[in-house]
């Protein structure tokens, strides 16, 4: 079962000492709608490409205790490729990877994450008002 982690709660690490890449990275599984802005730092995996992919990106975060996962409003593209990483990092744990980790889900998505911390260059990059002011895809 995969859980939910809170903007608050990836705020509250991304602001930590915790480092990323080492410590936790942030998989964003938008496809064209990545443009207009992001989780700062994040891994843009898009989900169009995701199945054929995944493993590559397991062995890029094999070591890594927290991966979390988001598209837009983690409603569908991030869950599910959340639920397709995690099998397959299972799959590698059967092969011999035995690392602690925790997959999570970035409740909201990117559209609640944005809207609190847009202005916190320390966690949204790239952002763009003509993106943002009046999305297309919500």
């Amino acid at each position: 079962m995969l859980k939910y982690i809170s903007p608050d709660e990836l705020a509250s690490i991304m602001k930590s000492d915790k480092v990323p890449m080492k410590d936790y990275c942030v998989i964003d599984v938008r496809d064209d709608d990545w443009a207009g802005g992001n989780i700062k730092g994040a891994h843009n995996a898009p989900s169009s490409q995701f199945y054929v992919r995944v493993n590559d990106l397991v062995e890029k975060t094999k070591e890594i205790p927290t991966v979390v996962f988001h598209c837009a409003l983690s409603q569908v593209r991030g869950p599910k490729a959340a639920r397709i990483y995690a099998e397959a990092r299972d799959q590698l744990e059967g092969d011999g990877l035995d690392i602690p980790h925790q997959v999570l889900i970035l409740r909201g998505g990117f559209s609640d994450f944005q809207a609190k911390y847009k202005d916190d260059p320390e966690l949204v990059e790239n952002w763009s008002k003509e993106v943002w002011g009046n999305p297309q895809w919500l």
